[in-house]
């Protein structure tokens, strides 16, 4: 079982509260993004879930297969999540006991003596497709609905019997998702908003879904597959610590932040363990004001920002317009 950080306290979730449409004009992008963890969705639970501006039921059957479907029964529309049970490897509504699979597929009406032709030709409730990996329940969402683009991809960390298990922590923001990934190559920042000593000097490079940063001659690496998964590695001498990022749109305007922070274990009492413990310190104690309850200062920026289209820039910006222009091939227009 992997250790977790702190969630926000209930005031930092009240702060983060839907913001006016004009300061996130951007839509919901598609690609993969965390819908539960693994081990927090056992056979035959289900949750109501609220992603990418829409509600939907998350359930795993009682073979163990995931699913996430749009909770309003085809029949007369009573809701899956509220009353409805997984039965077999469907869940049921509560009203008249009609049951879906995982692909939204009606497989029983317990009344009807003839099954309607349609169930026969097609889904009747909107499914995502969904994968599991990294022990996280995956889902892919497109808004038109096109099926997967790519695959989520391996991270050796979290396969790794020789890591840690991560520390985990989870924090609502109040930006749409693309903003959290500016924040990476926006190097200026971290020295006047993290009073670092200098401006970190660094090279960013697009490559089709793929997104790579090197900060500091690979003192940080950033690997980012599409818009909802991140893997940031920070590397002292032979020690190298990894936060692994996983946001998930609530809305156009609202995110939800998680992350996972692992090294690969060291003798105790080495070197090498006191330095991974320091660094892995130091990248958790980012997020300390969130676990006391209070917003960060990249948090306070993000809460309160309004994103600028046409951004006015000088030479020590970095890369803005490279990382807009890779990121906006995840939206659909």
């Amino acid at each position: 079982m992997s250790s977790v950080l702190p969630k926000a306290r209930s005031g930092a979730v009240r702060r983060a509260a839907e913001p006016p449409s004009e300061r996130c004009p951007l839509p919901v992008p598609f690609g993969w993004f965390f819908v539960s963890y693994s081990e927090e969705l056992k056979p035959g639970e289900l949750r109501n879930i609220q992603y990418f501006g829409s509600e939907w039921v998350l359930f795993r059957t009682q073979g163990g297969e995931p699913g996430v479907l749009e909770p309003y029964c085809a029949h007369l529309g009573a809701h899956l999540g509220h009353g409805g049970q997984v039965e077999g490897e469907a869940i049921r509504c509560p009203f008249h006991h009609w049951s879906y699979n995982t692909r939204g597929w009606c497989t029983k009406i317990p009344y009807a003596k003839v099954m309607p032709p349609v169930t026969k030709r097609q889904a009747l409730l909107r499914a995502l497709p969904v994968t599991e990996k990294h022990g996280i329940v995956w889902a892919w969402y497109h808004p038109q609905g096109a099926a997967p683009h790519w695959e989520v991809p391996q991270i050796p960390e979290l396969a790794d019997p020789d890591y840690l298990a991560p520390q985990r922590g989870e924090w609502p923001v109040n930006t749409f998702i693309q903003e959290l990934g500016e924040n990476g190559i926006d190097f200026a920042h971290l020295k006047f908003l993290h009073h670092a000593p200098m401006i970190p000097t660094g090279t960013c490079r697009a490559d089709g879904i793929h997104w790579h940063v090197n900060m500091a001659n690979g003192y940080i690496v950033i690997e980012q597959t599409g818009p909802g998964l991140q893997v940031v590695r920070f590397t002292k001498g032979k020690v190298v610590t990894t936060m692994v990022s996983y946001p998930t749109p609530v809305s156009a305007s609202r995110t939800i932040m998680r992350m996972g922070f692992t090294h690969r274990r060291y003798p105790e009492g080495s070197p090498e363990a006191q330095l991974a413990a320091d660094m892995l310190q130091e990248q958790v104690g980012q997020g300390k004001e969130q676990q006391a309850g209070f917003e960060s200062v990249d948090m306070i920026v993000w809460n309160n920002k309004r994103y600028r289209e046409r951004p006015l820039l000088c030479d020590g910006d970095g890369e803005i317009l490279k990382w807009r222009k890779y990121f906006s091939q995840f939206y659909v227009e």
